[in-house]
């Protein structure tokens, strides 16, 4: 794998979990809303309607990616995203995280090493 395929895949995870915050602040907007007017206000939400064409150009974008490297190479970065989402929680919407969490995604990110090196 090349060096630009790593840095497409990087940015591909971070894609997700832009989306994911997008996504976020689209429930925030809808509020206690239910039904068809819980509906109609994600239709009308700009961070919604960002976040469905964001992921539907990050899946034209995986799909291209995908002509580049093999699927059992790239999938390991998408777990970046689990680190990207909750840092960007973090800043933007002042989540906290407590220590087994950053345990937990310490020991994934290190599954994610062990992946790579031992594939290389």
């Amino acid at each position: 794998m090349r060096s630009i395929h790593v840095v497409y895949l990087v940015i591909y995870a971070f894609s997700l979990s832009v989306g994911q915050i997008m996504f976020k602040l689209a429930a925030e907007r809808a509020g206690g809303r239910t039904g068809s007017d819980f509906l109609f206000s994600l239709a009308v939400n700009p961070f919604f309607i960002l976040a469905v064409l964001l992921y539907g150009f990050i899946t034209l974008f995986w799909v291209w990616l995908l002509t580049q490297v093999p699927l059992s190479r790239a999938y390991p970065f998408v777990v970046l995203s689990f680190l990207f989402t909750p840092a960007l929680s973090i800043l933007l919407f002042r989540e906290s995280l407590n220590g087994w969490y950053a345990l937990g995604l310490a020991l994934i990110l290190s599954g994610l090493g062990i992946v790579l090196w031992k594939s290389s």
